[in-house]
């Protein structure tokens, strides 16, 4: 069957909300991928940060099918061993003494955040503070209060009005942070590195400042890992770059490597403020996909990833910037580690995603004119220098 077929079969059966490239994808090891018609691919957004480990990791697919013959579901009324086991890994390499809790998606633990956040101003104050501060260009996720807590008008708009609650102010500015806060205020939610945003990292002195404020004022500081978390910065978390501890995390993406997991971690004492029936989920933390994230993280320490992701993505950063210093189009160079994104003068970043498509290489823009590269964290430097040999054919100014 031709891939056209399925191209009309999509645009008959299936919601339009998705603008896919035109390809049809089959098979996946480590940092490649082949399609329908065989072409091999190098893979540079790792689907969209999720692949740390890179594709079909042996570890993770042995872990996900052993427990897949044993015991696939049967609700959280229960205990199952791989939830537990998976639960005090995370806790202990996030916030040891914390506790965390399972769900599917960043937006479900960006959610989860929320209400843990909302929950704790309710019991804590006698003012009942609800209210979130969240930063312009931030991305939380697609519900409809993980939207209301998205810093993009232009995402928001079709679906006002959204659920009330949340101040946006510009992200790296302490000033406009303490400004926004009164006395209904609960907590501050930061991205550490805006990736949908289009990849601007926080800070030191901000976010470190930001820390200090929400201590000095009773705010709970929660920060949105999702994209950042396991090893994707150089660190487990991209917070560790920063000598601070957050309140509340949320992670998702890296953590099953590919299996729907999502997570929230609190420090104990605002964790206990949950009641039984306050929050739950029918899927979340099922035994699959805490065996695969257990696997995951094993590999992910077992194999140094961090510290590769460290090492590959400096050297991924200097290319970009001898690029940028060379007669480009590049006007900036930013992120960390191997989350890095390239914004050009000139508004074709989606052109470029396509011809670098056909060139075998794939990577992903935010807006035209930003492009973004999330690769395994296995990618290589020879992989790197390959990638952009052949982008920079259509970086020329």
């Amino acid at each position: 069957m031709k891939n056209n077929v399925f191209f009309d079969k999509e645009a008959e059966f299936h919601i339009p909300t998705y603008k896919r490239l035109p390809v049809i994808f089959e098979k996946g090891k480590d940092v490649y991928l082949w399609d329908s018609d065989g072409k091999k691919y190098i893979d540079f957004i790792a689907g969209l940060g999720v692949v740390n480990l890179g594709h079909c990791h042996s570890k993770v697919i042995d872990a996900f099918c052993l427990q897949a013959q044993e015991l696939i579901h049967v609700s959280n009324l229960f205990y199952t061993k791989p939830q537990i086991k998976l639960a005090e890994r995370l806790v202990k390499m996030s916030l040891p003494g914390g506790k965390c809790f399972f769900c599917n998606s960043g937006a479900e633990a960006n959610e989860g955040a929320i209400k843990l956040a909302r929950r704790y101003g309710k019991t804590h104050f006698a003012d009942e503070r609800v209210e979130i501060i969240t930063a312009l260009r931030s991305f939380h996720g697609r519900t409809l209060k993980t939207l209301a807590a998205t810093g993009q008008p232009d995402k928001q708009l079709p679906f006002q009005p959204l659920p009330s609650g949340f101040k946006h102010v510009k992200f790296n500015d302490i000033s406009a942070l303490r400004q926004s806060v009164d006395n209904n205020t609960a907590a501050v939610m930061l991205e550490v590195i805006q990736g949908e945003g289009g990849v601007y990292p926080a800070e030191q002195d901000y976010l470190k400042e930001v820390r200090r404020f929400c201590d000095e004022h009773q705010l709970l500081l929660i920060l949105d890992e999702v994209q950042t978390g396991f090893g994707r910065t150089g660190k487990i978390f991209a917070f560790q770059h920063y000598g601070i501890e957050p309140d509340i995390i949320s992670v998702a993406k890296g953590l099953g490597n590919g299996l729907p997991i999502g997570a929230f971690i609190a420090k104990k004492s605002i964790a206990d403020i949950f009641n039984y029936g306050d929050h739950g989920s029918t899927f979340g933390g099922g035994p699959v996909v805490c065996a695969g994230a257990l696997a995951t993280l094993t590999a992910l320490t077992d194999e140094k990833l961090p510290e590769k992701a460290a090492k590959t993505g400096a050297y991924f950063k200097q290319k970009l910037n001898e690029l940028a210093a060379a007669d480009t189009i590049i006007t900036d160079v930013r992120g960390n580690g191997l989350m890095l994104g390239l914004e050009i003068a000139k508004q074709t970043a989606p052109e470029i995603v396509i011809a670098m498509l056909e060139q075998g290489f794939i990577i992903n823009n935010i807006g035209k004119n930003i492009l973004r590269f999330l690769p395994p964290l296995t990618i290589a430097e020879k992989h790197i220098d390959s990638m952009l040999s052949a982008l920079t054919t259509f970086l020329k100014d």
